[in-house]
């Protein structure tokens, strides 16, 4: 095993149901860490998985045994201008990383964004344990008292927490396309910016029903959708309008709830770069990367709405359409940092629904 140069102390990882893991923490790292526990299975991407605000709430495990192994760069691939996860737990720390692009190493970063984390973790076992449980509460403690009450970190609105205050505006392209920021990643924002568009970012409450516009496009974010009762809200009445609706993630869930559908909180939910989908229309399946604890149910979907895609591991929805109108959702990331990239084209039937509706609205 690779230790890291910086000096450790003894901690442990307290999990709801009784288990403890033995670990090591920082020396700069003293207080006691709640939220709720989860795993990734990506290898690669820590820096945007890390940045992801969809990890608000969360205590992030890694399923790949080595974190730090290629440093942190500049920010150039960040997803947000901070760390969001509440806490980190891996195997293996590298602190001599080898990388062109580095700038620092990754527990520099964790240490300059008071991240904390806890390493010596058996995460392959962890993981078990939790596929075998479900998502569970937790709490990274550096004393010897393990706490009696672990709370729930999913009953906080998130999404009011990490969507921005204000509205932003990029680009000056040819279509106004609003964002709904829920938490939304940058690469979102990045691969809309690809196309001839003006993009109006606005907070996750913003009533943009009113507005002027082409199309809205839903991002991503943390918690339980069913607390952003502003968003559905809004939602429902810019879909009566009948002008091109996408979402991603989170946006996905708020359209099942909009029109009526249930969603349903997941046993371990679907975190990393390989789960395979399937689209029902194509009879494609594809790679895909995924951040979300919650699912539409199916049995609940209206029927003038279609199943789009298929989450091949356990047959969860993995995306909504409409029958006839400009509504299209999927729950995993076509922006796809750090990859892969194989559904970009989900952005490009976006665009191509907008440019049609424009054309000949309906």
């Amino acid at each position: 095993m690779i230790r890291p140069t910086t000096t450790f102390k003894a901690a442990k990882l307290a999990l709801a149901n009784g288990r403890i893991f033995e670990g090591q923490v920082p020396m700069w790292q003293n207080e006691d860490i709640f939220g709720e526990v989860v795993f990734n299975t990506g290898m690669t991407g820590y820096e945007e998985t890390l940045t992801d605000p969809s990890y608000s709430g969360q205590i992030l495990t890694f399923t790949y045994p080595i974190l730090g192994n290629y440093g942190v760069g500049n920010g150039e691939y960040f997803e947000a201008n901070k760390i969001h996860a509440q806490a980190i737990i891996c195997q293996t720390l590298f602190d001599k990383p080898a990388h062109y692009g580095q700038v620092q190493t990754f527990l520099n970063w964790l240490e300059q964004q008071q991240t904390p984390i806890i390493t010596g973790i058996d995460t392959r076992e962890l993981t078990k344990v939790i596929r075998e449980h479900g998502v569970i509460n937790g709490a990274l403690v550096v004393g010897n008292k393990i706490p009696k009450k672990f709370g729930d970190a999913m009953t906080t609105n998130w999404v009011k927490i990490v969507s921005r205050k204000e509205i932003e505006t990029h680009g000056s392209g040819k279509y106004k396309i609003i964002l709904v920021d829920c938490g939304t990643k940058q690469n979102i924002i990045r691969n809309l910016l690809k196309f001839d568009i003006t993009l109006k970012v606005v907070p996750y409450d913003y009533d943009y029903s009113h507005e002027e516009y082409d199309g809205v496009f839903l991002s991503n974010g943390p918690g339980d959708p069913k607390l952003c009762s502003e968003t559905i809200e809004i939602l429902d009445q810019a879909m009566r309008l009948a002008k091109p609706v996408y979402g991603i993630c989170l946006g996905s869930q708020l359209m099942g709830l909009a029109i009526g559908a249930d969603t349903y909180k997941l046993k371990f939910g679907h975190r990393g770069q390989n789960q395979p989908c399937f689209e029902l229309s194509s009879n494609k399946c594809y790679l895909t990367s995924q951040n979300h604890g919650y699912a539409v149910d199916e049995k609940t979907i209206p029927e003038d709405w279609v199943v789009s895609f298929r989450h091949l591991n356990d047959k969860t929805v993995s995306g909504i359409a409409h029958k006839y109108l400009p509504f299209a959702a999927v729950q995993f990331h076509p922006e796809s940092a750090p990859g892969p990239h194989d559904t970009f084209y989900f952005f490009e039937q976006f665009i191509d629904s907008v440019i049609k509706h424009k054309a000949a609205p309906l």
